[in-house]
């Protein structure tokens, strides 16, 4: 279960993705509107971790990012901003594919099947309502969960339209840019929304 606090982002993350963006080479045209989002949880409960889908000009774009209340260590490069949160005071949000956290959970996700988590808006501590997905995303493996295996940080191996990580013996591959083909590996992550569909992180075995 993801849970949402019923919040003020100074700045929101419109402006956050927004700006970004414009200085991403691989990013043409400008950020026009939020499709919607798919959120995986860190079982520890530390790090918020949200892909969202953006409509910028005439494409759209798949930008997982992470949420945390610290900075994390050698991630300076892949910083996008930090923001105001009226709920959880500070937070620091990251481009996801050089958090180790959040590329586990894409990881554990597409090598599982599991399905992205159910959200659930809360105000000040109470419970509002649960929110409808307008984006779903579903693994395709039939691993255990337990067989997943653990690893303590990430390489970023390239950082564009389809950004290469490699993460213990692994690569993940997430695509950027929706351009009808798949993300390159023998498990993935199938994301759908309203217009359309396609695999969007690929899982390949080092």
């Amino acid at each position: 279960m993801s849970i949402i606090h019923k919040a003020t982002l100074t700045p929101s993350k419109k402006e956050i993705f927004g700006a970004w963006l414009a200085t991403q080479a691989w990013c043409q045209g400008e950020l026009t509107g939020t499709i919607g989002s798919y959120r995986f949880d860190d079982p520890a409960g530390k790090v918020g971790i949200e892909c969202v889908l953006l409509e910028v000009g005439d494409s759209v774009v798949h930008l997982p990012v992470s949420y945390r209340a610290a900075p994390l260590d050698g991630a300076e490069d892949f910083l996008m901003a930090t923001t105001d949160h009226s709920a959880l005071g500070k937070r620091y949000v990251y481009d996801a594919c050089a958090d180790a956290v959040a590329v586990r959970a894409l990881l554990n996700a597409a090598l599982t099947g599991a399905r992205q988590e159910a959200m659930e808006v809360y105000d000040q501590g109470r419970f509002v309502e649960r929110r409808e997905a307008v984006v779903t995303a579903t693994g395709t493996g039939a691993w255990d969960r337990h067989a997943v295996p653990h690893f303590d940080g990430v390489t970023v191996r390239s950082h564009g339209a389809d950004s290469r990580v490699e993460a213990g013996s692994f690569t993940v591959v997430v695509k950027r840019i929706v351009d009808g083909t798949d993300a390159d590996g023998a498990e993935s992550i199938q994301v759908a929304w309203p217009d359309g569909a396609g695999s969007l992180v690929g899982v390949r075995h080092l």
